[in-house]
Order: structure tokens, then C-alpha cells, then sequence
């Protein structure tokens, strides 16, 4: 082996040969497609059938106040028939529009607030076994409330009402650990959080 420092550990992109694929499902926001899949075998290689949901991907947003606290919303999830705390999020479901710019709106209308600052703090598949969405979070702060008066949105369905609450860093940590808190984008978010805050979030990249 050589004095040189390994390469770190890394996700890196690869796509095996598809035979053929089919649409199953097409829906508003996210569709249901079989890929017939070259692949290793026993005996050499062989076509496997794979199912899997195709997604526009999505964005969420740890906003962290001067006092350390974090922003949650509650919002009902009907596939889980839960209400859970989670970071303001969205479906990337606008052609065209950067992921910071998709997380400034939605912490705008989830939540009333503005940000002057934007970091990337995070950025996972959550289902990569079964589904294309891509998820990233970012971190805001110098935060402003906007007057509900001034958000162009209309609250209704799942987000009629969608109630605020504030939680230290670590509060929120804990939370997590403890599994009272469980929504993915939530439980990086928070835990990706609290690893950069111990450099005072000086090892992220600022995003505009």
C-alpha cells in the first residue's frame, strides 16, 4: 500500500443495461414504473424485474433562529395516518427552479418566514430501494417572520393548519434519538444539524 491518504468513502452514480421498461402508474406528482434489469446471476447474467417509484425529488428546511431554536411545523401525512413534526418541505414539482429556491418558498408558505442566510446541510435517497426521489435539506438563518398578509399562498388540505413550534438544537436532537420524532427530512435535518454545529457551521457550503 502506498503513503497516500485513501480516498474517502463516497456514493458513486452507476446504472446497469435495462432491457426494456413500462409505465404502470402516472399520477399528479409522482409516477410508478418496472425496469427488466441486466443483471449478475449464478449461472451468468439475467433479466430481473424491478419496481419502482419515479419522483420529482424534494427540499426541506432546518431554520434556526439567533437563539438556537429550530423551526417545526405539524402537518397530517395521510399514508402514515399520523400528524407529524416536521421541517418546513416540498416536492421539487416546478421545471426549472434551483433547490434553495424551491426551500425559500416553501419556508415561506409553510411557515411565514424569510432567511437572508443558506447553507447545504444535507442530501440522502430515503427510499433508494424502491424510489428515484432525492432529498435535499438545507439550513436558514437570519431569519424574518413575513406578515401572512404579504404570502401569495393558499393554505387548504394538508395545510390548512399547520401549527409552529420552536426546539433547541439539542432539544430537537433528542427528540429524534428518543423516536418522537420521525419524519425522515426532520430526523437527517436535525441530526446533520447538530454535527455541523460543533464548528459553528463553518464546514458547509453557502448557497444563494
Amino acid at each position: 500500500m502506498s503513503g497516500e491518504d485513501p480516498e474517502p468513502l463516497a456514493d458513486t452514480p452507476e446504472s446497469w443495461p435495462v432491457e426494456h421498461s413500462a409505465e404502470r402508474f402516472r399520477g399528479a406528482k409522482s409516477g410508478m414504473r418496472t425496469d427488466w434489469v441486466r443483471m449478475p446471476g449464478a449461472e451468468g447474467p439475467e433479466v430481473v424485474r424491478r419496481d419502482f417509484l419515479e419522483h420529482p425529488g424534494a427540499v426541506g428546511t432546518l431554520a434556526l433562529d439567533e437563539a438556537g431554536r429550530v423551526l417545526l411545523i405539524r402537518q397530517y401525512r395521510h399514508a402514515v395516518a399520523h400528524r407529524l413534526w416536521e421541517l418546513p418541505a416540498g416536492v421539487r414539482d416546478q421545471d426549472g427552479e434551483p433547490p434553495v429556491r424551491t426551500a425559500q418558498r416553501e419556508l415561506l408558505e409553510e411557515a411565514g418566514y424569510r432567511a437572508e442566510r443558506w447553507h447545504a446541510l444535507a442530501d440522502f435517497f430515503p427510499s433508494a430501494g424502491f424510489s428515484t426521489e432525492r432529498i435535499q435539506v438545507f439550513l436558514a438563518r437570519g431569519l424574518t417572520e413575513v406578515p401572512q398578509a404579504e404570502i401569495d399562498f393558499e393554505w387548504v388540505h394538508e395545510e390548512a393548519d399547520l401549527p409552529i413550534a420552536w426546539l433547541s438544537l439539542e432539544d430537537a436532537a433528542a427528540a429524534v434519538m428518543e423516536g418522537r420524532l420521525r419524519n425522515s427530512v426532520t430526523v437527517v435535518g436535525v441530526l446533520a444539524a447538530l454535527h455541523a454545529a460543533r464548528d459553528g457551521f463553518a464546514s458547509l457550503r453557502r448557497v444563494e
